[in-house]
């Protein structure tokens, strides 16, 4: 190796070390740099002057009421899925502004009997652990893993799905950033309580996020992606308006 070219690569090597340590850091919540920093949304009421979100102002303080959600559902941010059969009450930083920096939260999600679903979605920044209070629940997820067909023909590859029946008291796990459901299979109404390893885990519905986008995604690129009819995809746009993803 000439001798000229010996430094570059030094700083590449050592460019591409430090990216690689840094990753994990990146990857989650940041971590605290205090016991407590209660975010303050009174500040601009949280919105800049066009009205969009800004990013939290947070203050500490001994106001334990900010850590307390009193009871199941009480003020939580609640997302209704009428059609789907399905209720989501959510205790995340929104609510308890006491959360912030501590990278926990929850929800609770109520199931109408016999085939209420809390429809494919991701949470961006969150594993979600799932646990079944009341019924039963068919859950699962797919992975970004392919299952290889016996032809070792690349174009037949498939996605890996995981599912699995689970009832009360146990347990089930869904992979942060994964597309994931969950569904009732009894004749009883069904109830669960999910943790997340972040404040705010973002929840992006796959069908709300395509069908329901402000602006639209295009009917083209739909049409070409799920090999239909673009008027299949107008009939699919108009059952979902505009929704604001959770």
């Amino acid at each position: 190796m000439a001798p000229n070219k010996l430094p570059a690569v030094l700083i590449g090597t050592t460019c591409a070390v430090l990216l690689a340590l840094a990753a994990p850091l990146l990857a989650g919540d940041p971590d605290m740099l205090q016991d407590i920093c209660v975010a303050d949304y009174k500040s601009l009421d949280g919105r800049d002057a066009e009205g969009e979100r800004v990013p939290m102002q947070a203050r500490g303080g001994r106001d334990g009421g900010r850590l307390l959600l009193r009871r199941a559902g009480e003020g939580g941010r609640r997302v209704q899925w009428q059609a789907m059969g399905s209720t989501v009450t959510w205790a995340d930083v929104e609510k308890i502004p006491g959360l912030n920096t501590l990278g926990v939260s929850m929800a609770r999600v109520d199931y109408a009997p016999w085939g209420g679903v809390n429809p494919p979605h991701v949470h961006p920044r969150a594993t979600e652990m799932i646990f079944v209070v009341e019924g039963a629940l068919e859950v699962g997820f797919i992975t970004t893993t392919t299952t290889a067909n016996n032809n070792n023909n690349n174009n037949n590859n498939k996605q890996l799905f995981i599912s699995k029946i689970i009832s009360k008291g146990e347990v089930f796990v869904f992979p942060r950033g994964l597309v994931h459901f969950q569904r009732s299979v009894g004749e009883k109404a069904a109830v669960a309580v999910s943790a997340f390893n972040s404040q705010f885990p973002g929840t992006q519905a796959v069908a709300g996020a395509l069908f329901g986008a402000d602006p639209a995604v295009p009917t083209e690129v739909l049409a070409r992606a799920f090999q239909v009819d673009a008027g299949v995809v107008d009939a699919i746009k108009a059952k979902f308006p505009p929704l604001n993803n959770y």
